[in-house]
């Protein structure tokens, strides 16, 4: 496995990075990432942008808003937070399988004295206060899985920074984004910084793996900033254009936050958009599509689906669920 030295902090290029090792540079290598951003809100790929944050408080505070490729949650990035990625081929791996791949990050605060535990679909945490969400995407054969690490962040600031939906509070029986996450820091010796605990986890997690450390070529660099100014740091990507929409459904499933816009024209869909916190490596908008001109009804809605795999658009995600959702 190859360990890429990575020291920018700017979120859009790092963001460019990652697609980058993942579709240009060799498949049939595997790389591991550590890196970090500096103040910014990473949303998930199928979420709605503006629903997600707080815009005001972004702005005032210079805030950066990027869109990344896999599905899940909004999060909050600063210097305080590390991120990691793995990028390997599947080879028999179950997609969204996300305890495979933080189980070297556990064991690492293990040899630290901390107990961290994974603790629902994509977090890990200590006495039950999330410190790690992760996501993943797949394609060709290839998957990303990424995560954050909270060591020493603002925690403040993920609180202003984030809009938390009602129902997802509601859900998880908490009252704010700070109430439910912590920080590695606060579990360790007093002088113990980030950089300390980067050698450990590059040590806990690689030391029966020959891992080869490499940097990256002056035009490798160069196509990442390409990348970054063609789509990371563009408008259309990370906020798109807000549909309009006659009616919004929104539902909390055990795989995931999902919202449906929908707008219905002369007894027909004419509309439709799904955005949420869930898991999928289809291309939702074959989806969104494939619905354009059904009738609202079980029995039309029945048919079109009855051979779509569901679950490739939203992990999880099945026939019943979703005219449930659109209906009801």
């Amino acid at each position: 496995m190859k360990y890429i030295d990575w020291k920018e902090t700017d979120p859009q290029k790092n963001l460019a990075f990652e697609e980058y090792v993942f579709n240009q540079m060799d498949k049939d290598e595997s790389y591991f990432l550590l890196w970090q951003n500096d103040n910014a809100v990473i949303v998930g790929k199928h979420q709605n942008t503006i629903e997600e944050i707080n815009q005001e408080y972004i702005k005032e505070n210079d805030i950066k808003v990027v869109r990344r490729l896999s599905g899940g949650g909004a999060v909050y990035h600063d210097l305080g937070n590390l991120n990691f990625t793995f990028i390997v081929n599947e080879a028999g791996q179950e997609q969204f399988d996300f305890q495979t791949f933080t189980r070297p990050l556990v064991e690492a605060l293990k040899t630290l004295g901390v107990n961290a535990e994974f603790n629902s679909r994509n977090d890990l945490a200590i006495d039950g206060k999330k410190f790690s969400g992760n996501s993943q995407y797949a394609k060709r054969g290839r998957i990303l899985h990424h995560g954050t690490i909270l060591f020493n962040s603002n925690l403040a600031t993920i609180q202003s920074a984030l809009k938390v939906k009602k129902d997802k509070i509601e859900s998880k029986g908490i009252k704010s984004v700070k109430s439910r996450v912590t920080n590695i820091v606060d579990y360790l010796d007093e002088d113990y910084t980030l950089e300390d605990f980067k050698a450990a986890l590059l040590k806990a997690m690689f030391e029966n793996d020959n891992l080869e450390m490499i940097t990256l070529l002056e035009e490798e660099i160069q196509a990442i900033e390409q990348l970054k100014t063609e789509k990371y740091a563009t408008w259309d990507w990370n906020y798109g254009k807000s549909p309009r929409y006659n009616l919004r459904k929104e539902r909390k499933c055990d795989f995931g936050l999902i919202t449906v816009l929908l707008q219905v024209e002369k007894g027909e869909i004419k509309e439709l958009h799904f955005y949420g916190d869930y898991f999928g490596n289809g291309d939702i908008q074959e989806l969104e599509t494939l619905l354009i001109g059904v009738k609202p009804t079980e029995e039309a809605l029945s048919k079109v689906l009855k051979d779509i795999a569901l679950t490739d658009y939203i992990n999880g995600l099945d026939v019943k669920t979703l005219i449930d959702l659109i209906l009801y």
